[in-house]
Protein backbone atom coordinates (compact mmCIF):
# COMPACT_ATOMS: atom_id res chain seq x y z
CA UNK A 1 0.00 0.00 0.00
CA UNK A 2 1.22 3.16 -1.10
CA UNK A 3 2.38 5.84 1.90
CA UNK A 4 0.42 8.90 1.88
CA UNK A 5 2.87 11.81 0.49
CA UNK A 6 3.49 13.63 3.72
CA UNK A 7 4.27 11.11 5.43
CA UNK A 8 6.91 10.04 2.85
CA UNK A 9 8.22 13.60 2.86
CA UNK A 10 8.15 13.81 6.42
CA UNK A 11 10.57 10.86 6.89
CA UNK A 12 12.82 11.38 3.59
CA UNK A 13 12.78 15.02 5.55
CA UNK A 14 14.15 14.03 9.00
CA UNK A 15 16.50 10.97 7.55
CA UNK A 16 18.03 14.20 5.16
CA UNK A 17 18.54 16.04 8.40
CA UNK A 18 19.86 13.32 10.11
CA UNK A 19 22.21 12.78 7.43
CA UNK A 20 23.25 16.11 7.07
CA UNK A 21 23.72 16.17 10.83
CA UNK A 22 26.62 13.23 10.52
CA UNK A 23 28.41 15.43 8.01
CA UNK A 24 26.87 14.68 4.53
CA UNK A 25 26.59 17.76 2.27
CA UNK A 26 24.60 15.97 -0.08
CA UNK A 27 21.85 15.87 2.07
CA UNK A 28 21.97 19.27 2.81
CA UNK A 29 21.99 20.36 -0.47
CA UNK A 30 19.09 17.72 -1.39
CA UNK A 31 16.87 19.10 1.64
CA UNK A 32 17.62 22.90 0.74
CA UNK A 33 16.37 22.07 -2.70
CA UNK A 34 13.00 20.73 -1.25
CA UNK A 35 12.50 22.96 1.37
CA UNK A 36 13.98 26.75 0.53
CA UNK A 37 11.15 27.29 -2.41
CA UNK A 38 8.60 26.41 0.18
CA UNK A 39 9.65 28.69 2.97
CA UNK A 40 10.84 31.59 0.69
CA UNK A 41 7.23 31.59 -1.08
CA UNK A 42 5.67 31.70 2.90
CA UNK A 43 8.16 34.31 4.32
CA UNK A 44 7.18 36.27 0.86
CA UNK A 45 3.46 36.27 1.60
CA UNK A 46 3.76 36.52 5.17
CA UNK A 47 5.94 40.19 4.42
CA UNK A 48 3.72 41.26 1.70
CA UNK A 49 5.38 40.68 -1.44
CA UNK A 50 8.91 41.90 -0.23
CA UNK A 51 11.23 39.55 -1.84
CA UNK A 52 14.96 41.07 -0.04
CA UNK A 53 13.03 40.39 3.46
CA UNK A 54 11.46 37.06 2.39
CA UNK A 55 14.93 36.03 0.72
CA UNK A 56 16.24 36.86 4.31
CA UNK A 57 13.94 35.34 6.65
CA UNK A 58 14.55 31.87 4.55
CA UNK A 59 18.50 31.37 4.50
CA UNK A 60 17.95 32.39 8.28
CA UNK A 61 15.32 29.91 8.81
CA UNK A 62 17.09 27.43 7.15
CA UNK A 63 20.43 28.29 8.86
CA UNK A 64 18.89 27.56 11.71
CA UNK A 65 18.00 24.20 10.53
CA UNK A 66 21.07 23.25 10.08
CA UNK A 67 22.47 24.16 13.03
CA UNK A 68 19.40 22.21 15.27
CA UNK A 69 20.36 19.16 12.45
CA UNK A 70 23.00 17.69 15.08
CA UNK A 71 20.58 17.33 17.59
CA UNK A 72 17.43 16.23 15.96
CA UNK A 73 15.42 14.19 17.67
CA UNK A 74 13.16 12.58 14.90
CA UNK A 75 9.56 12.26 16.05
CA UNK A 76 9.13 15.38 17.66
CA UNK A 77 8.00 17.56 15.33
CA UNK A 78 8.30 17.55 11.25
CA UNK A 79 10.92 19.01 9.87
CA UNK A 80 8.34 21.80 7.46
CA UNK A 81 6.18 22.30 10.61
CA UNK A 82 9.41 23.11 12.53
CA UNK A 83 10.97 25.63 9.35
CA UNK A 84 7.64 26.97 9.20
CA UNK A 85 7.06 27.94 12.57
CA UNK A 86 10.54 29.60 12.53
CA UNK A 87 10.26 30.97 9.37
CA UNK A 88 6.90 32.90 11.26
CA UNK A 89 8.48 33.88 13.96
CA UNK A 90 11.42 35.86 11.64
CA UNK A 91 8.44 37.43 9.51
CA UNK A 92 6.90 38.34 12.69
CA UNK A 93 9.74 39.95 13.82
CA UNK A 94 10.33 41.99 11.02
CA UNK A 95 6.41 43.05 10.15
CA UNK A 96 6.91 44.19 14.11
CA UNK A 97 9.94 46.30 13.26
CA UNK A 98 8.60 48.12 10.32
CA UNK A 99 5.23 49.01 11.75
CA UNK A 100 7.55 50.75 14.90
CA UNK A 101 9.12 52.01 12.30
CA UNK A 102 6.26 53.44 10.63
CA UNK A 103 4.93 54.89 14.13
CA UNK A 104 8.28 56.30 14.62
CA UNK A 105 8.06 57.99 11.28
CA UNK A 106 4.44 59.42 11.90
CA UNK A 107 4.07 59.89 15.15
CA UNK A 108 1.76 57.98 16.66
CA UNK A 109 0.04 54.48 16.61
CA UNK A 110 -1.06 52.80 13.20
CA UNK A 111 -4.17 50.41 13.76
CA UNK A 112 -2.75 48.06 11.73
CA UNK A 113 -4.13 44.97 12.57
CA UNK A 114 -7.79 46.44 11.98
CA UNK A 115 -9.90 44.44 9.81
CA UNK A 116 -13.83 44.53 8.53
CA UNK A 117 -16.01 41.51 9.29
CA UNK A 118 -17.07 41.00 5.49
CA UNK A 119 -19.45 38.72 3.53
CA UNK A 120 -18.26 35.11 3.75
CA UNK A 121 -17.14 34.59 0.07
CA UNK A 122 -13.83 33.47 -0.84
CA UNK A 123 -11.70 32.67 -3.43
CA UNK A 124 -10.39 29.00 -4.28
CA UNK A 125 -6.79 28.30 -3.11
CA UNK A 126 -6.10 27.25 -6.38
CA UNK A 127 -6.17 30.71 -7.58
CA UNK A 128 -1.81 31.46 -7.41
CA UNK A 129 -2.42 28.20 -10.24
CA UNK A 130 -4.40 30.17 -12.79
CA UNK A 131 -1.84 32.59 -14.08
CA UNK A 132 0.29 35.56 -13.19
CA UNK A 133 -2.48 38.48 -12.92
CA UNK A 134 -4.58 36.52 -10.38
CA UNK A 135 -1.45 35.74 -8.10
CA UNK A 136 -0.56 39.48 -7.98
CA UNK A 137 -4.33 39.83 -6.91
CA UNK A 138 -4.50 37.29 -4.31
CA UNK A 139 -1.10 38.76 -3.41
CA UNK A 140 -1.96 42.16 -2.67
CA UNK A 141 -5.36 40.66 -0.48
CA UNK A 142 -3.08 38.27 1.61
CA UNK A 143 -0.47 41.58 2.12
CA UNK A 144 -3.88 43.27 3.47
CA UNK A 145 -5.29 41.19 5.82
CA UNK A 146 -3.86 41.00 9.41
CA UNK A 147 -0.97 39.53 10.00
CA UNK A 148 -2.10 35.92 11.85
CA UNK A 149 -4.88 35.54 9.89
CA UNK A 150 -2.72 35.80 6.94
CA UNK A 151 -0.42 33.08 8.20
CA UNK A 152 -3.30 31.14 8.86
CA UNK A 153 -4.70 31.05 5.36
CA UNK A 154 -1.07 31.16 3.34
CA UNK A 155 -0.66 27.72 5.82
CA UNK A 156 -3.90 26.41 5.35
CA UNK A 157 -4.47 27.03 1.54
CA UNK A 158 -1.65 27.59 -0.30
CA UNK A 159 1.15 25.79 1.42
CA UNK A 160 -1.39 22.80 2.64
CA UNK A 161 -1.00 21.79 6.31
CA UNK A 162 -3.57 20.87 8.39
CA UNK A 163 -5.26 22.64 11.12
CA UNK A 164 -3.10 20.57 13.49
CA UNK A 165 0.05 21.37 12.05
CA UNK A 166 -1.07 24.99 11.85
CA UNK A 167 -1.96 24.92 15.51
CA UNK A 168 1.72 24.02 16.30
CA UNK A 169 3.43 26.29 14.00
CA UNK A 170 1.48 29.27 15.73
CA UNK A 171 1.42 27.97 18.67
CA UNK A 172 -1.97 28.32 19.50
CA UNK A 173 -5.46 25.94 19.39
CA UNK A 174 -6.87 24.34 16.82
CA UNK A 175 -10.42 26.02 17.31
CA UNK A 176 -8.23 29.77 17.51
CA UNK A 177 -6.34 28.23 13.63
CA UNK A 178 -10.21 27.65 12.34
CA UNK A 179 -11.46 30.97 13.18
CA UNK A 180 -8.37 32.52 12.25
CA UNK A 181 -8.64 31.20 8.82
CA UNK A 182 -12.44 31.91 8.51
CA UNK A 183 -11.93 35.12 9.01
CA UNK A 184 -9.11 35.23 6.69
CA UNK A 185 -10.90 33.95 3.85
CA UNK A 186 -13.71 36.45 4.36
CA UNK A 187 -11.00 39.18 4.75
CA UNK A 188 -9.33 37.99 1.23
CA UNK A 189 -13.39 38.07 -0.54
CA UNK A 190 -13.88 41.88 0.91
CA UNK A 191 -10.40 42.95 -0.73
CA UNK A 192 -11.43 41.20 -3.67
CA UNK A 193 -15.06 41.86 -4.27
CA UNK A 194 -14.42 44.64 -6.95
CA UNK A 195 -11.82 42.57 -8.86
CA UNK A 196 -13.62 38.61 -8.68
CA UNK A 197 -15.25 39.26 -12.20
CA UNK A 198 -12.39 40.78 -14.06
CA UNK A 199 -9.95 38.15 -12.35
CA UNK A 200 -11.97 35.10 -13.31
CA UNK A 201 -12.75 34.30 -9.71
CA UNK A 202 -16.28 34.03 -9.67
CA UNK A 203 -17.73 30.34 -9.21
CA UNK A 204 -14.28 29.98 -7.14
Amino acid sequence: MEMPRDTVCDTDDAALLARYGRGDALAARELTARLLPRVLAFASRMLGGDRTEAEDVAQEAMLRLWRAAPGWRSGEAKVSTWLYRVAANLATDRLRSRRRRFRRMLGGPLALDEAPEPADETPGPEARLIGAERLAALDRALAALPERQREAVVLRHLEGLSNPEIAEVMGIGVEAVESLTARGKRGLAAVLKDQRAALGFEGD
